[in-house]
């Protein structure tokens, strides 16, 4: 809580991709749009669920997993947005906690949060159709749709059984992501419907976020680099795309792309 929010996220980002605290991550990235809104009351409310999960985490992989739908969507009463599912508040965690409901990826950060207090392996679920937490005890494995209410998916092998899409091989089934994985999808739900409205400011705003939590992925600054020009900032432009080229391997396709567009950029400067 000493850190500004812009500070903390800057060494998050430094320190790799984690595992991080996730869900105080989630509301220091958050706090950016609520400027001296006190941030206590939802550090506060983050405690009582670890010290809650903490506390009735008892039994079979089952019995846990079952509890964290009891706590996170009964006693909180957290639940998926359905009538408003595009609203940007559905992934801002400040605004999450205050309503109690939001989008599966800001949700599944709670249940990550209190699935590792209560001593399970955590992680988010690399689904593109719908974001489900995977947490395991030893060799046994569940899934969990924060979404609706915790319900719980059996992971039979290698297998998606529940309508998740996969790609290629029907067997191949999506794989766990870290926790900056998990941050930049809950921030680039917000630069989707930014863009959705054609807000380019608030879409950039959030990409500079982005590559603030993430600044070794060259992608990142591809994207805010593109989103810069869009909006004729030149010189954000250029250093957006030298920070992708410093970045990229040479002779790799997004260095090829950054290399081309820079040079491009350079002539209409002169």
């Amino acid at each position: 809580m000493n850190d500004s929010p812009h500070e903390y996220l800057s060494r998050l980002g430094k320190a790799g991709d984690g595992p991080h605290d996730i869900a105080y991550a989630a509301v220091m990235l958050s706090a950016l749009d609520y400027r001296g809104k006190p941030l206590r009351p939802y550090v506060s409310h983050l405690d009582e669920i670890r010290s809650a999960a903490r506390s009735e985490a008892k039994g079979s992989l089952g019995a846990a997993a079952r509890m964290l739908g009891e706590l996170i969507a009964g006693r909180y009463g957290y639940d998926g947005d359905r009538l408003n599912y595009d609203d940007p508040r559905n992934a801002d965690l400040i605004s999450v906690i205050d309503r109690r409901r939001g989008m599966p990826v800001a949700l599944g950060v709670l249940y990550i949060h209190a699935a590792r207090a209560a001593g399970l392996t955590a992680s988010g679920l690399n689904s593109p159709g719908h974001f489900l937490v995977l947490v395991s005890q030893g060799p046994d494995e569940l899934l969990i749709d924060p979404f609706n209410a915790g319900t719980l998916l059996a992971r039979e092998g290698r297998r998606m059984p529940f309508g998740i899409p996969v790609s290629g091989d029907e067997l191949t089934a999506p794989e766990p992501v870290s926790d900056t994985d998990v941050l930049l999808r809950l921030e680039n739900n917000v630069k989707i419907r930014a863009l959705e409205k054609s807000d380019r400011a608030r879409a950039i705003e959030i990409a500079v976020r982005m590559a603030l939590i993430a600044p070794a992925r060259a992608e990142l600054w591809l994207d805010l680099a593109h989103l810069h020009d869009a909006n004729e900032e030149l010189g954000a432009t250029r250093e957006a795309y030298e920070a992708c080229l410093a970045i990229a391997g040479a002779g790799q396709p997004l260095h090829n792309e950054a290399a081309l567009a820079l040079a491009t950029l350079k002539r209409r400067l002169n």
